[in-house]
């Protein structure tokens, strides 16, 4: 995922021989209202978080139409697409959220092992306090809100840092937040590099990030100096494989809505296309039909295909155009940051397409001579978000669960896995590390704190020292003493 990738070009961490900035001092102060207003155990109450949850979900509402028009200010992102994908999602994992969090903070049972008896055991989670949520331009609204449910869910207070790049819909989430919650409980932190920089040089007890995986390391090793646990939700080439005993048509259908969707620049979208090569030519046919049926003749005229984030995405995304043969697609045009759906194919391993995330409306073409082979291509690249896979074949379907790694496998489908909330949603290796959404986001904003009760007028004596120097493991007291 492409995020708040300013920070790849340079970093640093604030500490207190450096210059103090006037920023600083009211970041330092926002957070230190932050920490103080979780010291006063208001958030430890389920029925306190309930209400949050419940005015978070009445503030998107009554903000439906900003939040709408400023994704269309910032990524022309289509309303009824960008409504199910960063409105309609965050309500579902509200109202799952509500209606489970008073069973998720009552913890659960645990053994306990007999030589331990008696005692009772349990798990008991805790929120850490305050954390950072730092979100991507992408989805910029979703990315940070579902999340936040998590935070709030656990009991968290929170500061969430939107991206610049979207800034719009940084503005309407800044003011939507605003306008909810005590600044002291939870608050938006905008800005550049710089604000990126000193917030990642304080304290924070918990820290979730989106975005790349370039950013995630600077992520990582900011968080390293406190020792703050993070989530890194990331990207990676995601495949999508389509052996031969797949339905042509309703792979093809489903492979452009996922890859086109926010103009390609969807971190679970399919980054790369795996095809038997028995059936690569009528699976093309039927992708340039879709295009065509999903977006007209000319795309640039459609209502319904977004433009890309900023000039130096779109120049990246020009470079890329330049691997294989373009078989579908790839008209431009820099004026209105217009990348048409693409379809390249004759890719190699060795091009630039396939050494990076694409991010773009930029679709690359393999095939594939067993699904021995397809492995094989997918295992010798980091591991991904996602797999997807189309096939008629529970041997297949086995097969690539068993001789892959992913961050989570789609069969028969793409992308739509994420609005699962009863599956935790992460990656793997460098496409991240930690989950979220529904139970999962709650348990990721807990520490989830191991507590054993022993009863006060039991004892096991021979615990004790003096030990027996015999075969018997604890010594018994002899009649003479």
């Amino acid at each position: 995922m492409n995020s708040a990738h300013t920070l790849q070009k340079k970093h640093r961490y604030i500490t207190p021989q450096q210059h103090i900035t006037k920023d600083t001092i009211l970041l330092r102060a926002l957070l230190q209202k932050n920490r103080e207003f979780f010291e006063t155990g208001k958030t430890r109450d389920v029925v306190f978080r309930i209400t949050q949850l419940k005015m978070l979900k009445t503030a998107i509402k009554a903000n439906r139409d900003i939040i709408l028009k400023t994704l269309w200010d910032d990524l022309k992102k289509p309303p009824s697409e960008a409504y199910a994908a960063e409105i309609g999602l965050v309500n579902h994992e509200i109202e799952y959220a509500i209606a489970h969090v008073k069973r998720w903070v009552k913890g659960r049972k645990a053994g306990t092992p007999r030589s331990l008896s008696p005692a009772k055991s349990m798990i008991m989670p805790e929120p850490y306090g305050m954390v950072l949520i730092i979100g991507p331009w992408n989805y910029p609204f979703q990315l940070i809100l579902a999340p936040l449910v998590g935070a709030i869910a656990a009991g968290n207070t929170a500061v969430l840092k939107p991206s610049e790049l979207a800034p719009h819909s940084s503005q309407a989430l800044a003011d939507m937040i605003g306008s909810t919650f005590d600044r002291e409980y939870i608050s938006v932190v905008q800005g550049g590099i710089d604000t990126a920089q000193d917030i990642l040089g304080e304290k924070f007890d918990y820290l979730f990030f989106t975005g790349g995986a370039k950013t995630g390391k600077i992520i990582m090793s900011a968080a390293a100096q406190h020792l703050t646990p993070v989530t890194l939700e990331l990207g990676g080439k995601s495949p999508v494989i389509v052996d031969r005993s797949a339905s042509i048509d309703l792979a093809a259908k489903k492979i452009v809505w996922g890859k086109f969707i926010n103009t390609g620049q969807t971190c679970l979208a399919p980054d790369y296309l795996l095809v038997h090569r028995d059936v690569k030519d009528a699976l093309l046919d039927r992708i340039k039909q879709y295009i065509r049926e999903f977006y007209g003749e000319n795309p640039k005229l459609s209502k319904h295909y977004g433009r890309i984030i900023s000039q130096k995405h779109f120049h990246r995304l020009s470079r890329i155009l330049r691997s294989g043969s373009r078989v579908i697609g790839g008209r431009t045009d820099e004026s209105q940051l217009y990348i048409e759906p693409t379809v390249i194919d004759n890719v190699t391993m060795s091009q630039p397409i396939m050494q990076e995330e694409i991010f773009g409306p930029i679709l690359p073409v393999m095939t594939f001579k067993s699904l021995e082979n397809a492995a094989s291509i997918v295992n010798s690249m980091p591991k991904p978000l996602a797999l997807y896979l189309f096939t008629g074949s529970k041997e297949s379907r086995e097969y690539m669960i068993r001789n892959t790694s992913s961050g989570g496998v789609c069969v028969n489908d793409v992308v739509i896995h994420i609005g699962n909330y009863h599956l935790p949603f992460g990656g793997v290796g460098e496409s991240g590390m930690g989950a979220y959404h529904g139970r999962t986001g709650f348990e990721t904003f807990s520490h989830m704190k191991s507590v054993m009760i022993k009863p006060q007028n039991r004892d096991i004596p021979k615990r004790y020292p003096p030990h027996s120097k015999t075969g018997s493991i604890f010594r018994r007291t002899s009649s003479k003493g």
